[in-house]
């Protein structure tokens, strides 16, 4: 198992003009596979819901549910970044819920930064949680929690007045103690320059190559995903394939008899066998 990466690295890697990578899953058993790359971050998202229990949106999760799978990732991956999403309702109520449930994911699931989607309306929760003395990602750009606000995700910062907008928001997180940014599905030129200009890492989520770094699903990159998934994801390798054929060859093996053959059971020992004639 590799070092323990630490965002004090990330901030090398961007003075450097270095990239880093993370990956978003939720489970041990992934994690513990993730443990043994190169990658530096793995991120717990509430686009848990989505994936592991089949909900539309990502507004169904709660905290215990994040607090539980975010701690079977430490497990698997102590030496990883480890990034913790804060559910729908997790912190909009007050900064002092804000604070108490972030807190649950440094105490109880060993989670090195915080992950808050912020609008405007946000900046108190930013400043609240990270003067509480924990690490925020700002969660900028489409906002999957606001599905219900919106109607449906678009791209943002399209036009010029969208991208001034979201320029400002970046510049206003960073202010509220934000100790790396998250930029979802927003134009790569408008990208670019709040990379360019900001003094902490800027981790793209569809916003193209001139972040600090890039994020995507796990089951995406692993062609496991919906195949009418978002435009900026991309698959890099097949395993779906290979777990079909898999499954395939298994249900062929039990249903002719071939499995499990003798050298799948356990045995009596001669002398017991013995005893039961």
């Amino acid at each position: 198992m590799k070092n323990k990466t630490t965002l004090l690295d990330l901030y090398e890697l961007k003075a450097r003009g270095e990239k880093f990578s993370c990956l978003t899953c939720y489970d041990y058993t992934t994690a513990k596979i993730l443990a043994d790359s190169n990658v530096e971050m793995l991120m717990v998202g509430d686009s848990a819901a989505q994936i592991i229990l089949g909900h539309p949106t990502t507004l169904p999760v709660d905290m215990d549910f994040m607090v539980a799978i975010t701690a079977g990732v430490r497990r698997a991956a102590p030496n990883k970044i480890l990034v913790a999403d804060m559910p729908f309702l997790s912190y909009q109520i007050s900064n002092s819920k804000a604070i108490e449930n972030a807190g649950r994911f440094i105490t109880e699931a060993g989670a090195d930064i915080i992950k808050i989607e912020a609008s405007r309306a946000q900046t108190g929760v930013v400043k609240a949680v990270s003067d509480a003395g924990m690490s925020v990602m700002a969660h900028i750009g489409i906002r999957p929690q606001s599905i219900s606000k919106m109607g449906r995700l678009k791209a943002q910062g399209i036009t010029a007045a969208e991208a001034r907008e979201l320029i400002n928001l970046a510049s206003d997180m960073i202010d509220a103690g934000a100790t790396i940014l998250l930029l979802e599905g927003s134009a790569r030129e408008v990208a670019k320059i709040i990379t360019e200009n900001s003094s902490i890492p800027v981790l793209s989520c569809g916003s193209g190559p001139d972040c600090d770094g890039q994020v995507l699903v796990i089951s995406d990159i692993l062609g496991l995903g919906d195949s009418n998934g978002p435009k900026f994801s991309k698959s890099f390798g097949e395993i779906g394939k290979a777990i079909r054929s898999a499954i395939d060859k298994y249900e062929k093996d039990v249903h002719s008899g071939f499995f499990p053959d003798d050298a799948h059971c356990y045995h009596m020992k001669t002398s017991e066998i013995e005893k039961l004639k």
